[in-house]
């Protein structure tokens, strides 16, 4: 059994800054790619960055000149960094991530999300 948890989210004022992590647990061989979404109430969950390893990563251009990520192998945790927040940042942020278990052994899990809210 693997679960991937996010954590970090909370309430700031605009143009603060937020860290959010997605740590992995359970049964992990490596990580694969992980990728972070958000979602806003009502609508579809759309992309915010992915990262394949820790040195190729690629954020959405919507927010690419805000936000940036890495990732610690050796926590299994990934981060997505966030700063200058805006109040269109509000939105429930999920990662979703590619586990191996073991070689040629993987899932697909997504974390149960972490709700960010920048006020204006």
């Amino acid at each position: 059994q693997v679960q991937l948890t996010e954590s970090g989210g909370g309430s700031v004022r605009s143009g603060e800054s937020l860290t959010l992590s997605c740590a992995a647990s359970g049964n992990i061989f490596k990580l694969g790619t992980i990728d972070w979404y958000r979602q806003y109430p009502g609508k579809q969950r759309e992309f915010v960055a992915t990262l394949p390893t820790a040195t190729i990563t690629r954020v959405a251009d919507s927010v690419k000149d805000r936000f940036t990520v890495s990732r610690d192998d050796a926590k299994n945790t990934v981060y997505l960094q966030m700063k200058s927040l805006k109040p269109e940042d509000t939105a429930v942020y999920y990662c979703r991530g590619l586990i191996f278990k073991g070689p040629g052994d993987s899932v697909v899990e997504w974390g149960q999300g972490t709700q960010v809210n920048v006020s204006s």
